[in-house]
């Protein structure tokens, strides 16, 4: 039985990089722009059923649902070579066509003024469903619409489909670059919030290194926004694999999330890719190994977060959990030699409180697609130096919050009427919080951080520290 999958792609951010998933998508399941299974495709064996349901005439459309609050993106998709491939009545386009602003207040209010919309698109495509298993939310958490309408739909999601997964692709801004939205640093720690209190997982795409690996490792001197989409569509697809070719194990989300995430609110992911090309045309063609890929995978410049940490602190980062996906011709006999190689070298830096393995999941390559590359992995994996990245947006918000800089965009909106910026603090009281627990988590005692101090537990959905989110129970 499927265990079906919808994507909500909100605001510019998450439809560029969504519309980039679905290409990939139709590129490996063999289905033509217009949704139409290609005469070649007749391999089997996969699941198509999880991201695309069949309509009369038998063609496939996407369980997506295309949200924006301005039309530039979405009318480009409609008007582009797969605008028939989506379901026209999943589009969803603010009347006014104003945009957000990069406003996360707009963004949310917004959200909540069309609240009734987009969740009857939400419960037509749930319907339609046989196992609904869960969302994926695609966005950015800087600009208006991906950050506060995407904040809004989590917190709704939460409430009416509470049995059900959430995962998040969200893309951090370029912290390397001055932005040319002045107010980023609000709109990213109002969303973190809700990343933290009404999301099960969220795949962390930070720019900062995104950028950083098209030009050093990609040799790409100015890199465009589609060449940073292509390296996000590319770990989309990766990490999805073994829902699509199911295998005899993570071949449903919640199997898995639940290896990678012990303990609920540490659930910020990252990812690594090897070997990488974009727009999919091998660079230089080397051979590839298990092993080769799995060592490449664990080395910092092929990881997609940008930590910020010092030598000290690097040093001290654990590795929470990791799962490696490996695609291609493998033999599962060079898989554990690999994995003891890595042991023997001591490569990983583990948490003393639990499993100290790297878990490893074979996935097929789709017969449509050429690769140059005999192997390829993506590592999804729960790593402690990811509360650097917390730690800057944070110290970013505090420049900007002490000089009260820019908040009468914020005031216009109900949530910060009459002065009230309370969300705002408790929105850096719950990072700051989240910063703490990962910190934490790089002691042996970790398991019992927060008994001494019931104030250090989060408010939230019921998640306390220390115990498993039920929906990840298995």
């Amino acid at each position: 039985m499927p265990r079906e999958i919808i994507t909500l792609q909100v605001g510019q951010c998450g439809n560029q990089i969504g519309m980039e998933f679905w290409k990939q998508l139709c590129l490996e399941h063999g289905i033509s722009k217009d949704g139409i299974l290609e005469d070649f495709a007749t391999q089997g064996g996969d699941r198509k059923d999880v991201f695309f349901y069949q309509a009369d005439d038998q063609h496939y459309i996407p369980r997506a649902l295309l949200i924006d609050l301005e039309p530039r993106v979405i009318n480009g998709i409609q008007n582009g070579e797969y605008r028939n491939l989506y379901n026209h009545e999943n589009i969803f386009l603010s009347d006014h066509g104003g945009g957000a602003g990069n406003n996360w207040a707009s963004g949310y209010h917004q959200g909540k003024g069309v609240e009734e919309d987009i969740m009857d698109m939400i419960d037509r495509e749930a319907d339609g469903s046989d196992s609904l298993e869960g969302f994926v939310l695609c966005h950015s958490i800087a600009g208006g619409t991906g950050s506060g309408m995407g904040s809004y739909l989590l917190e709704t999601l939460n409430d009416r489909y509470s049995k059900k997964l959430v995962q998040t692709y969200s893309v951090f801004p370029n912290q390397t670059e001055a932005s040319d939205v002045v107010v980023q640093p609000y709109n990213s720690l109002l969303t973190l919030k809700r990343l933290t209190l009404n999301a099960d997982c969220v795949v962390v795409l930070d720019n900062t290194a995104l950028n950083r690996i098209a030009v050093e490792r990609l040799h790409l001197s100015n890199p465009t926004f589609s060449q940073t989409n292509s390296l996000v569509s590319t770990v989309m697809s990766a990490s999805t694999t073994t829902l699509r070719y199911p295998g005899y194990m993570n071949n449903d989300l919640v199997g898995l999330l639940a290896s990678l995430i012990p303990t609920p609110r540490c659930h910020f992911l990252m990812t690594g890719y090897t070997p990488l090309t974009v727009e999919r045309q091998a660079n230089v063609i080397r051979k590839t190994t298990v092993l080769d890929v799995m060592r490449r995978l664990l080395q910092t410049k092929n990881i997609m977060v940008s930590s910020y940490a010092r030598t000290k602190e690097a040093s001290q980062a654990k590795y929470i959990s990791i799962l490696n996906i490996i695609q291609g011709e493998v033999d599962p006999t060079q898989v554990h030699e690999s994995l003891q190689r890595i042991r023997e070298r001591k490569l990983v830096n583990f948490i003393e409180w639990g499993p100290a393995s790297i878990q490893v999941a074979l996935s097929r390559k789709s017969p449509y697609v050429q690769t140059a590359h005999r192997v390829s992995g993506l590592m999804l994996a729960s790593h402690t130096s990811i509360r650097h990245l917390f730690s800057k947006c944070l110290s970013q918000y505090e420049k900007l919050r002490k000089k009260q800089a820019f908040l009468d965009n914020y005031r216009k909106f109900p949530m910060f009427a009459d002065n009230d910026l309370s969300e705002l603090d408790e929105s850096r009281d719950i990072i700051e919080s989240l910063v703490d627990e990962y910190k934490a988590c790089e002691s042996p005692d970790y398991i019992k951080w927060g008994m001494e101090d019931p104030n250090n537990i989060l408010t939230g959905e019921g998640n306390a520290t220390g115990t498993v989110d039920p929906k990840l129970a298995v």
